[in-house]
């Protein structure tokens, strides 16, 4: 009798291993095709993410009052900038501080959206201020004044800040 229960808990032991390990074999295989799923399913919703993004701007700033405002730093500039502050007809509509990460893709050639908001058609005051530190350790700020002319169609306008002065470019 004990050489009978002996052989059936060897038994059904042998019989939980072997169902284990096949348990195994079959479970790797699913999570691989789960993991070639889920890369799948994140690309997608990356994807969406992206239209989504491109369909609210276009509902939130129509191509005709958008008005995108980019700042770069002039090229060998050697200042570090601190802050960046624009003002649209009075009205504060931006204002960024820099971290390291950004400095350097600015100094590297690097362009930063900082404003995109809606106009209407025609002269618009715009004053942008600068602050930061010079090569040599020193505090300045900036700040100037430029008109803006909005026609119709959307307007981009670049600033190149410099320590010697902001330039401003329209599109």
């Amino acid at each position: 009798m004990y050489y009978r229960q002996r052989g059936v808990v060897l038994g059904i032991s042998v019989l939980l291993l072997s169902a284990a390990a096949y348990g195994q074999e079959i479970s790797r295989g699913q999570i691989k095709g789960l993991d070639e799923q889920v890369q799948e399913i994140k690309s997608d919703v990356l994807g969406i993410a992206a239209e989504l993004n491109q369909l609210e701007e276009k509902l939130l700033y129509p191509s005709n009052t958008q008005v995108a405002v980019f700042a770069s730093v002039a090229g060998g500039e050697t200042f570090r900038l601190d802050s960046v502050e624009i003002q649209l007809d009075g009205t504060p509509v931006a204002h960024h501080l820099y971290t390291f990460k950004e400095l350097e893709a600015l100094k590297n050639g690097g362009v930063q959206r900082i404003y995109t908001g809606n106009v209407r058609s025609g002269k618009h005051d715009l004053q942008v201020s600068v602050i930061g530190k010079t090569g040599g350790g020193a505090d300045f700020k900036k700040s100037e004044r430029f008109t803006v002319d909005k026609g119709v169609g959307p307007r981009i306008v670049e600033m190149s800040l410099a320590a010697q002065g902001i330039t401003l470019t329209e599109r």
